[in-house]
């Protein structure tokens, strides 16, 4: 018979939840590279990103190391797309602005986007960045200005710097002050955690 949970075990995860943001979210192409993948599951759930999108095309999803990831991971939920067409879809039927990260001439700094909108953006592959159908669909492009000699970051840590930003401004404006889901979403949520 499964042990009753504690108080405090509740508590928490009724906390956590309750700063969880279900209009902002992530999506990962294509992206290989296990540490990264794992790293930015370890930011999503940090900065109250309740969702993450999956889109693998031309690479498979890759394999994660238990330490490393499985904390993470349980936090945080995963929804795999098989094409670009479902998953903008599914993303602008939730009434989502879809960003894309890029360094092209359209792309606009990314404090000049309003991330306290509902929110996707796609982060590209570690070597060719987002892929162009991917990019022709998207509604913006933002990228990170840098001041240095190396003008790229790491996918994880641009997802960090890129969440941070999105927190900043969603906690400016109360976002994280109050639960984002409805009481019976939230019931739901706090019942599916406890049995994890």
């Amino acid at each position: 018979m499964p042990k009753e949970p504690t108080a405090r075990r509740k508590a928490r995860f009724l906390e956590v939840l309750s700063h969880r943001q279900p209009d902002l979210t992530l999506v990962l192409a294509n992206i290989h590279d296990p540490h990264n993948v794992s790293a930015i599951y370890r930011s999503c759930d940090a900065f109250g990103v309740s969702r993450v999108h999956l889109y693998y095309t031309n690479t498979a999803f890759p394999v994660l190391g238990r330490k490393t990831s499985a904390s993470a991971r349980k936090w945080v939920e995963s929804v795999r797309h098989k094409t670009s067409e479902d998953m903008l879809a599914e993303l602008r039927g939730q009434g989502m602005q879809v960003l894309a990260t890029s360094f092209t001439e359209k792309a606009r700094p990314m404090r000049e986007w309003d991330f306290t909108r509902p929110t996707a953006v796609i982060m590209g592959n570690e070597h060719s960045g987002v892929e162009p159908e991917l990019l022709a669909a998207a509604d913006g492009e933002l990228y990170i200005p840098m001041y240095g000699m190396i003008q790229s970051f790491n996918v994880s840590v641009a997802s960090a710097i890129i969440l941070a930003e999105a927190a900043r401004q969603r906690e400016a404006a109360g976002m994280y002050a109050t639960p984002r889901f409805d009481e019976a979403t939230l019931a739901t949520r706090l019942g599916e955690w406890l049995e994890k």
